[in-house]
C-alpha cells in the first residue's frame, strides 16, 4: 500500500527531474533574449524576429549539448520509480 510520505517523495523527486531537465534550455533562451533585448534597445531596432529566431538556435543548442544529460536524469527518474511499484503492491 503507498502512504502519503511515498507520494510526497515520488512528487517531490518529479518535480527536481523536471525542474532540473528543463533548466539548461531556459537558461540559454533566457540568456540569448536578454542579450537580443539589450541590443535592440542599444541599437532602436524593433524587430521582432531579431529577438525570436536568436532564442530558437540557443534553445537548440541547448538540447543538442545537454540532451544527453537530460535523457539520463529523465531515465535514471524512470527506472528509480518502476523500482518502487513492488514495494507499493506489498
Amino acid at each position: 500500500m503507498i502512504t502519503a510520505d511515498a507520494t510526497v517523495d515520488i512528487i517531490r523527486s518529479a518535480v527536481l527531474t523536471v525542474i532540473i531537465v528543463g533548466a539548461p534550455p531556459l537558461i540559454m533562451g533566457l540568456t540569448v533574449g536578454i542579450i537580443a533585448s539589450m541590443l535592440q534597445t542599444i541599437t532602436s531596432i524593433q524587430e521582432a524576429t531579431l529577438a525570436f529566431v536568436p532564442k530558437i538556435i540557443a534553445v537548440l543548442l541547448a538540447l543538442i549539448i545537454f540532451g544527453h544529460y537530460m535523457l539520463t536524469t529523465l531515465q535514471n527518474f524512470f527506472i528509480s520509480t518502476l523500482g518502487l511499484i513492488p514495494t507499493f503492491l506489498t
